[in-house]
Order: structure tokens, then C-alpha cells, then sequence
């Protein structure tokens, strides 16, 4: 593993983590491969990320704050921010540097363009054997798709999420949040993870593929079945009728889950409807999906004697729930507070902020202290003199253009 702290700033304090020596090479952009490698970040490894001329295209989203983009403040966390031009030789040349003494590279070039800029996997494995090759795509290496651009709602769509969004028969809707990207980004976290494991045993790198399409049905694994000799066309949503949903409250709305008789059953308990509880035609949660037409119309109508968060309240242990909320509710809800998820972070445009920090929980080795997206080549000087170059070379590379401004 590469030798810590050589680039970490002083203020990458606290507690070695799983990861601490790992050094990882970030070269990717938006959202699945910059947060997979803060995940990693998070558990201590030491991450620079390399942007081109123009910066991550996650720093022009829409963006409420001042100077600077929420969304790439959120996803790129505890990096060492270094600007590079890797289509000027000088700055592929310290590319090749720093992965000599790398453990991770991660990208996500659409398969033909690595080889093109000379980063592919045999190149860069042959400069450094050791070295964890993580890249994700859209679609893939291979197949007819496997240089389209892959995003995430482009894969929602594709997939069939966006189809069983929504209403019964209506039109297919959106997963708001990112979803495919942030579970493609645990994937990459997983891989690399398990692939620094086997390189403790075998002492070899090797190539990780990560892809949307991959994350998307994975996501997808339990309605993704066709057992051997059914209709493909069938049933595979598994919702599991119109008690478990969200409901209006006299105030709010209030997500139930009633799949178990035992959570049924205090449901009707709690709700005044103790009728339902033993009738036999709602003893099963097929039965209560079947049936939702005759149940839901009382339900909704007890829910009318309390607001969804007194229903919370009322509802206490014995059914799951919860009122809707908004994001914003979560940054001091007290069982957040309790667990530690969210922590106060300098930036230095923004000033301090309350963010997530803390995905994974880690008893002995929790790992050091966060700390804030790079603004645009924040660090570029500080790991060029640490790669060993010299002051002439760190001027060779600015005047060349190597080294944005």
C-alpha cells in the first residue's frame, strides 16, 4: 500500500480507518464514481481527484449556493483536489507518476476512450502491477451499447424502474435521488474493497467493472426471476397491496407497513378497527392486498383522528411507520443526532456546513475526521511537489497548461 499521510492535510484528523495507506487515483465524474470513492474516503483511504481543464461537470449543476455546487460539495468529501490535462504529455506524465505509487485508479470513460489517452488497463497495469483498475461505464465493457453515455434515469428507464413507478396502468415515473448512481457507487466501494483483499493474498491488482446497467437490476434482484416454464409477461410488483403504502393523516401523510399478522393486527388494534384483525378474509397479506378496496377506504378514515406524527407516536413500536418528511427534518432528527451522521464541515467558499459524514460504522477503526470537497485544483501544488517533481517540473507543467489554473 502507498506510504500515508504523504499528501494528507493537517486538518485529516482522528483515528486511522479500514483504509488508512490506501491511496486512490479518482479521474471520474458526476455522481456513481466520485461518491464510490468517497465512500472509500470514508473508511480512511486517501483519495486525489483528478478533474480535466473544466472541472467535474457535477460543479456547473443548478446549485443554490454561492460560487460553488451543493451536489459536488455532497459527493466529494475528504478528496485531495488536483487539476490536470491529461491530453498534454507533461500531464500524463504525472498521471503515470502518482499511479506508480498508487493502489486504486477509478474512472468512468466510456470503454474506448481509456486506451485513446493511454490509461487503460494493460498500460497502467504494466507501470504498476499492484494496481486496483476500477472503471465504470453506462452499460459495460462489451455489447452493442457499451460506448453510449449511461445516466441514471436514462438506466431507470431502461430497466423497467421507472415502469413500475407510480399508479397502477399509469405512466412510468422517475426515482428522484439518484438512485442507480449511488447504489453503483456501493458497488464500487464493495469491489475495490474485495479486490485490495485478494491482492493481500495474491499481490496483484487487477480490473473492476462497475456499470449502471449492472446496478440497475441488481437493485432489481427479486423481481428480476423468470422461473422455467412460466409466462414472462406476469406479475412481478412486489408491492404488497393498499394497506402497506403511504396514507393521509388529519394532518401529513404516514407511510404503513402491515405485511405480518402480528403488525396487522395491532394496526387494527391501534386504529379502532379490531373487526378486521380476526376476519378471516384479511388473514393474509394476499388476502388484505386483494381486499384493499374494502379496507382502505376505513382505514384512511380513522386515520383522520390524529396527524401522522401523533400517528407515530401512537403507533410506537408495535407497527412500522413513518410520517413523510423532508430532508431537511433529517439534519437534526435526535435518532440521526444519536447515531452521529451528520457533522459540521469547513468549506473553504462556503464556510461551514452540515453534511452527511459517516455511511459505515467501524468500532476500532472508525477512521479520520471529513473534511471538504476541493474547490477546482485546490491541492494540485501540494501533490505534485509530494509525487517528487521538482520546482522547475511544477513550472514545466503550468506553462505547458498541464496544470490548469
Amino acid at each position: 500500500m502507498a506510504t500515508p499521510d504523504t499528501f494528507t492535510p493537517a486538518h485529516r484528523d482522528g483515528p486511522a480507518g479500514p483504509l488508512s495507506g490506501v491511496r486512490v487515483l479518482d479521474l471520474s465524474a458526476y455522481i456513481a464514481g466520485p461518491y464510490g470513492c468517497t465512500l472509500l474516503a470514508d473508511q480512511g483511504a486517501e483519495v486525489i481527484k483528478i478533474e480535466p481543464p473544466g472541472g467535474d461537470n457535477l460543479r456547473s449543476y443548478p446549485s443554490t449556493l454561492q460560487a460553488e455546487s451543493r451536489a459536488f460539495i455532497g459527493v466529494n468529501r475528504s478528496k485531495l483536489g488536483v487539476a490536470l490535462d491529461l491530453k498534454k504529455a507533461e500531464g500524463l506524465a504525472l498521471l503515470m507518476r502518482l499511479v506508480r505509487e498508487a493502489d486504486v485508479l477509478v474512472h468512468n470513460f466510456r470503454p474506448s476512450v481509456p486506451k485513446r489517452l493511454g490509461i487503460d488497463f494493460e498500460q497502467l497495469g504494466a507501470i504498476n502491477p499492484r494496481l486496483i483498475y476500477c472503471a465504470v461505464t453506462g452499460y459495460g465493457e462489451t455489447g452493442p451499447m457499451k460506448d453510449k453515455a449511461g445516466y441514471d434515469q436514462v438506466l431507470q428507464t431502461m430497466t423497467g424502474m421507472c415502469a413500475l413507478q407510480g399508479k397502477r396502468g399509469g405512466a412510468p415515473e422517475i426515482i428522484y435521488g439518484s438512485v442507480v448512481d449511488y447504489y453503483a457507487a456501493a458497488l464500487l466501494a464493495a469491489g475495490v474493497s474485495s479486490a485490495l483483499y485478494e491482492r493481500e493474498r495474491s499481490g496483484l491488482g487487477q480490473y473492476v467493472g462497475v456499470s449502471l446497467l449492472r446496478s440497475a437490476l441488481t437493485m432489481q434482484s427479486a423481481r428480476l426471476i423468470w422461473a422455467d416454464g412460466e409466462p414472462l409477461d406476469i406479475g412481478r410488483d412486489m408491492r404488497s397491496g393498499g394497506v402497506t403504502g403511504i396514507h393521509p393523516a388529519r394532518e401529513g401523510h404516514l407511510y404503513i407497513s402491515a405485511n405480518t399478522q402480528r403488525f396487522w393486527k395491532a394496526l387494527c388494534a391501534k386504529t379502532g378497527l379490531t373487526e378486521l384483525a380476526d376476519d378471516e378474509r384479511f388473514d393474509t397479506v394476499r388476502k388484505r392486498a386483494q381486499l384493499a378496496g374494502e379496507i382502505v377506504p376505513r382505514l384512511h378514515t380513522a386515520l383522520q383522528a390524529h396527524s401522522a406524527l401523533e400517528w407515530e407516536a401512537i403507533f410506537g413500536d408495535e407497527v412500522p411507520c413513518a410520517a413523510a418528511r423532508r430532508i431537511e427534518d433529517m439534519f437534526d432528527h435526535p435518532q440521526v443526532l444519536a447515531e452521529d451522521m451528520v457533522d459540521t464541515i469547513d468549506h473553504p467558499v462556503i464556510g461551514p456546513y452540515r453534511g452527511v459524514t459517516r455511511p459505515l460504522k467501524f468500532g476500532r477503526t472508525p477512521g479520520p475526521a471529513p473534511f471538504a470537497a476541493p474547490v477546482f485544483g485546490q491541492h494540485s501544488d501540494m501533490v505534485v511537489r509530494a509525487s517528487g517533481c521538482s520546482d522547475a517540473e511544477l513550472a514545466l507543467l503550468r506553462t505547458s497548461g498541464a496544470l490548469p489554473e
